[in-house]
C-alpha cells in the first residue's frame, strides 16, 4: 500500500505536468497503480487531498528549502540559490500552483503565505528587503516567461541583481 506521502508526491508531479484540474482520484490511482480504497485510506475525499497537497507543496518547496539553507555551511543565501537552481527544481510546479491560485481561494491563500515566507526569509538572510524582493521577482518571473528561463540564465540574472556580475 502506498503511503500518504506517495499520494502527495504523485499529486505534485501530476500538478506540475498537467495542472490542478488533472489532479483527480482516477489519474492518481492510475499513476500509482492502486485502488481508490488506498486513496480513501489516507484522505476523506478530494477536498481533503487538495488541502494536504497544498500543505505538501509548501513543506517541500518552502519549509524544506529554508531548513536546508539554514543547515548549510557558510552563506545561507548561496545555499538557498543552489537549491532553487538545482536540477529538477524547474518552474513547472510553481507555475501550476500559481495558476491554481488564480482559480481557487485555498490555493491563493497558500500561495500568498508561501510568497510572504520566502520573501521574509530572503530579507532575513540578505539583510535587505528591496534586494530580497528583487531576487524573488527574478525567480518568479524567470519561470513565467515562455519558454521559462533556463537555469544558467536564471543564475546569471540573480548574480547580476546581487552585484556579483557586471
Amino acid at each position: 500500500m502506498a503511503s500518504k506521502r506517495d499520494w502527495l508526491d504523485a499529486g505534485l508531479v501530476l500538478l506540475a505536468e498537467q495542472g490542478a484540474p488533472s489532479v483527480t482520484i482516477e489519474r492518481l490511482t492510475e499513476r500509482l497503480g492502486l485502488s481508490k480504497g488506498s486513496f480513501y485510506h489516507h484522505f476523506k475525499g478530494m477536498g481533503g487531498y487538495r488541502t494536504a497537497l497544498l500543505e505538501h507543496f509548501e513543506a517541500e518547496r518552502t519549509t524544506r528549502f529554508v531548513e536546508r539553507a539554514e543547515a548549510a555551511e557558510g552563506d545561507r543565501l548561496s545555499a538557498l540559490l543552489d537549491l532553487v537552481l538545482a536540477p529538477g527544481a524547474g518552474p513547472e510546479l510553481e507555475i501550476a500552483v500559481r495558476a491554481w491560485a488564480l482559480q481557487d481561494a485555498e490555493a491563493r491563500a497558500v500561495q500568498e503565505r508561501v510568497d510572504s515566507t520566502r520573501v521574509a526569509y530572503l530579507t532575513e538572510i540578505s539583510g535587505d528587503a528591496d534586494l530580497a524582493q528583487a531576487l524573488y521577482l527574478v525567480v518568479v518571473g524567470a519561470g513565467q516567461v515562455v519558454p521559462p528561463l533556463p537555469g544558467r540564465q536564471l543564475k546569471n540574472a540573480l548574480e547580476l541583481v546581487l552585484g556579483r556580475k557586471k
